[in-house]
């Protein structure tokens, strides 16, 4: 696969913290980045998300009761 050549600006803290996290795995920042880049376009992003949609229609009833269906709560002393 060919490869692009991409230049960004982060602080030095985040500069730092790419360097360190990239060191403790074993690769290299350009990989690392990589490999952040691909987690948060590819498949474990959709399957969170599906995940969250799923939690979310098994407890929508829960919630309900909870929260209430208008916006409104139904505990006391919630608003």
């Amino acid at each position: 696969m060919a490869k692009t050549q991409l230049n960004v600006r982060v602080d030095e803290g985040t500069a730092r913290a790419a360097r360190e996290r990239a060191l403790a795995r074993g690769m290299s920042v350009n990989r690392y980045i990589e490999e952040l880049v691909r987690q948060d376009t590819g498949e474990v992003g959709h399957t969170f998300v599906e995940a969250a949609a799923d939690f979310m229609k098994q407890y929508e009833s829960v919630f309900a009761d909870e929260f209430g269906t208008d916006g409104e709560h139904t505990r006391e002393g919630r608003r």
